[in-house]
């Protein structure tokens, strides 16, 4: 067993919208049918007994060894207490050779369950040991290390439940939700808009006290200490028994209460000493440990922090009875788990020895042992939820504190004997002030109701109704996918948006390009989403970054696919037709949001027009005839449709039609070149189902001009020496094709062309090329590029060639080595009234060669 490829699909992909690891496994050497390899399954399963059972999605597929792998890394996660469900396994054109797929919720837990999955499938081939029980603990524990804490998670689980998107920006608790301008931020239960300067002031105690008590909260008396003899003179000044606790401590850290005599006050001193340098003498106000949430101006939950104890049965000892709480599996290390479990450290043996106790005393039948005094959950205490019997009075006072020292989320601790009356009426008082409070004894109390605090944060970032989404226009197909983005941006610059676009040319954010290169894929999708600025994202979504990757988003408002043609990367990464082809890039089809979105589709390519039935929002369909049968059924239907008419691009829908003269769209040439018209009418489509005006629509395609600045490379026309200059990125047979038929549409004397071709296509892919340029095109230059992508020298020159055999119009062919000589060559041969077309290749390089070439005239 090899495996040849692992991918991280991180978004919504070929196969699932669930992220993904993705396998290329070759299984050369073993029995396609594991029947067939004896004592297999016994094996596995005396390994591994938990393996769902071994049956292929078919039901009638041999099960190889490839789909072992797949149910083994399934079941290991599920069994490390992973929620994942999909898994799928699919043999390639290549013998042996399997794609294994299965979903993971953390990434590095998925991988590492593949590779344990692959030990386990050997281990029982091979008749060796395999320790499940070790593999299950890395499992969990890699998943408790890197997964959201429960906290963080239940706010993450709320922006889910409002369709809000998310993405976690660390293996921390750093979460952005939403996209675009429309983002916001938290960092474990804080959120972006928690004043650093109000984590200061809450941080030391002192300070919050004194602003708490001039806005005439109550709060207990008390000062700082400078060491252990000052600390009982403070107690002296304030009166026993008082509180000692760290200044600027969290979780409980250091606080030791109910201290009444100077030995309990020195050691007691001594022990907030070691976690800060300032220390705090308080008085000590009997009664019951409340914290309170309050998020934003609302107290959203309270609960009763009870101290960790055990109840004595006559027979354990108090570290037995410890043991068997520790058992509970709510119980965990640290933060992951709802309750934490219980430490027998110095402070708890301290306050045992203060009982007359020992971890190694045994309580009689129904003894209570408390083992510390402070009720913090971080410390092995429980939680009681006592929401609904606050007194609003009470309720006032935590808002107000939240409000002087100026935190947006907070928890404020309280000690009463209840809350059902005001803290003036019972003597309470406000001890602590948090920031990044805890949620876990909101979201499962250990008694009483949970309460739905994450939804409260999210409720508090986002006003109910609001997704926090920006439009996100997908675009993508064989030909026309960069112009028509370009379009499309165009058009929401008329509507007043920050438009941020991803397209081969770029990255581009208001106009101004902040990368370079071809950035079609997922990672330039985030980055764009990720952007502040960004009001409106409009993204080119090629092939090989969804096959690599996935989706770079959740879901898109509205999903634009121009064609499906020969010779885009066929026989790459397993696709090998064109149909296959409109598979991949039917993913953001498919993608679209659910009963508001929107696909925008050529009804004239079939292969296109047949991803309306995986659209899970509405149709708009385009093409140039409104007869059109598919066209004229959606029509019929009253959807809505684009098509031409009269000169006119008509918009045709349930409320009438909208017409926008040919002749005003530079980028057709008054409606001589098919393919931009094309173009023009998806992204009409995408203004169309975003809900835009028709006169911003209309300003959209009127302003916008295919030149070197707005589109590089897509038929970009010069004046030189009087003769037609055309630049092109066009790079496969359809696309040479559709520029052949705009070309025949521009009167010449003659007419030239400059091309290469990239080496990763197919041979007849290549040949077609020239095939079509041999019968519409005088004189053939073909020039070798820097990269030849895995082709020997002069490879690509003779396919090229040889796509020219049969040419019933080209009278001459030259041979250059390099771009820029070749395009040299081309222009110093141009005269007055021809016409030269110029595949170019590096873009940027190219168009500025031609634009000096055409200043020096």
């Amino acid at each position: 067993m090899k495996v040849l490829r692992m991918r991280t699909l991180r978004g919504p992909n070929l196969w699932s919208q669930h992220t993904s690891i993705e396998a290329t496994v070759f299984c050369g050497g073993f029995e396609s049918n594991i029947d067939s390899i004896p004592g297999f399954e016994a094996r596995l399963r005396e390994r591994f007994p938990e393996i769902s059972l071994l049956q292929t999605a078919g039901h009638h597929e041999a099960v190889t060894i490839a789909h072992v792998l797949e149910f083994a890394t399934l079941g290991l996660q599920v069994q490390a207490g992973c929620p994942v469900t999909f898994s799928r396994t699919v043999q390639t054109p290549e013998a042996d050779t399997y794609r294994v797929i299965v979903g993971y919720s953390e990434e590095k837990v998925g991988r590492l369950a593949f590779d344990l999955a692959q030990v386990l499938c050997i281990s029982a081939i091979e008749d060796t040991a395999f320790d499940l029980t070790s593999a299950l603990c890395r499992l969990r524990e890699l998943n408790e290390d890197i997964r959201l804490g429960p906290s963080t998670g239940s706010i993450v689980q709320a922006a889910i439940a409002r369709g809000i998107p998310f993405r976690r920006l660390t293996e921390g608790s750093l979460v952005q939700f939403g996209w675009g301008s429309k983002q916001r931020r938290i960092q474990a239960s804080e959120s972006d808009r928690t004043s650093a300067v109000a984590e200061s002031i809450v941080q030391d105690k002192e300070l919050t006290k004194t602003l708490l008590h001039a806005a005439g909260i109550p709060v207990p008396r008390g000062r700082e200490v400078t060491d252990a003899d000052d600390a009982w003179a403070a107690a002296c000044e304030i009166g026993v028994p008082v509180v000692i606790k760290p200044q600027d401590s969290n979780q409980g850290k250091g606080v030791t209460v109910n201290l009444v005599t100077a030995e309990q006050v020195k050691a007691a001193f001594m022990i907030a000493a070691e976690i800060s340098d300032n220390v705090l003498v308080e008085r000590y106000i009997p009664g019951h440990d409340y914290r309170l949430l309050v998020v934003g101006n609302k107290l959203v939950a309270a609960a009763r922090r009870d101290p960790p104890q055990v109840i004595g049965d006559g027979v354990h000892s108090i570290f037995e009875l410890v043991e068997q709480i520790n058992r509970d599996p709510m119980r965990g290390e640290g933060h992951v788990s709802s309750l934490t479990k219980i430490h027998l450290d110095e402070i708890s043996l301290a306050y045992l020895a203060a009982q007359g106790l020992t971890a190694e005393s045994v309580p009689v039948k129904g003894m209570r042992v408390v083992l510390r005094k402070n009720a913090n959950l971080s410390t092995g205490g429980t939680a009681t939820d006592v929401t609904d019997d606050v007194h609003p009075e009470l309720a006032a006072r935590a808002i107000a504190a939240a409000k002087v020292v100026g935190l947006d989320i907070c928890g404020i601790d309280v000690v009463c004997d209840n809350v059902m009356n005001s803290l003036e009426d019972q003597g309470g008082g406000i001890i602590e002030v948090n920031a990044a409070p805890g949620l876990r004894m909101h979201l499962q109390p250990s008694y009483g109701k949970g309460r739905a605090v994450g939804e409260a944060i999210i409720d508090y970032m986002f006003p109910q109704g609001e997704d926090a989404r920006i439009p996100v226009i997908a675009v993508t197909g064989t030909n026309g996918k960069t112009t028509t983005t370009r379009v499309i941006a165009n058009i929401l610059q008329k509507d007043h948006k920050r438009v941020g676009v991803t397209c081969t040319d770029g990255v581009y954010v208001d106009g101004q390009c902040i990368d370079t290169g071809d950035c079609s894929g997922p990672k330039s999708a985030r980055n764009i989403l990720f952007h502040p600025d960004v009001d409106a994202a409009v993204l080119e979504t090629a092939r090989g970054g969804l096959l690599r990757e996935g989706l770079g988003f959740d879901r898109c408002h509205v999903a634009v696919v121009t064609n499906i043609g020969m010779g885009d990367h066929l026989g790459m990464a397993y696709i090998n037709t064109v149909e296959e082809l409109a598979v991949v890039k039917r993913v953001i089809v498919q993608n679209v949001t659910p009963g508001t979105g929107f696909a925008v589709l050529n009804a004239a390519d079939p292969l296109v027009a047949s991803m309306a039935d995986h659209c899970p929002g509405s149709v708009i369909f385009f093409a140039h005839d409104k007869h059109h049968p598919v066209l004229a059924m959606h029509r019929a239907q009253h959807k809505r449709a684009i098509f031409v008419e009269s000169g006119c691009i008509v918009a045709a829908g349930e409320t009438g039609e909208y017409r926008i003269p040919l002749k005003e769209i530079p980028l057709t040439k008054n409606g001589s070149i098919n393919f931009q018209i094309e173009n023009v009418m998806a992204a009409i489509g995408a203004g169309w189902a975003l809900g835009l005006e028709w006169k911003v629509i209309h300003a959209g395609v009127s302003s916008f001009v295919s030149d070197t600045q707005t589109a590089p490379g897509r038929f970009n026309l010069f004046n030189y020496r009087n003769a037609t200059l055309i630049a092109d990125y066009g790079h496969n047979p359809d696309a040479i094709q559709a520029l052949v038929s705009a070309i025949d549409n521009i009167p010449s004397k003659k007419r030239s062309v400059v091309i290469s071709a990239a080496g990763d296509r197919r041979d007849e892919d290549i040949r077609q090329q020239t095939r079509i340029l041999g019968d519409a095109f005088d004189e053939v230059v073909l020039y070798q590029d820097q990269c030849q992508r895995g082709r020997a020298d002069g490879e690509v020159l003779t396919l090229l060639r040889e796509g020219l055999g049969n040419a019933k119009r080209t009278q001459k062919i030259s041979e250059i080595i390099g771009e820029s000589i070749a395009i040299d060559a081309a222009l110093s041969n141009l005269q007055d009234g021809e016409l030269c077309l110029i595949l170019v290749d590096q873009v940027e390089q190219s168009l500025g060669q031609i634009n000096s070439r055409i200043a020096l005239g």
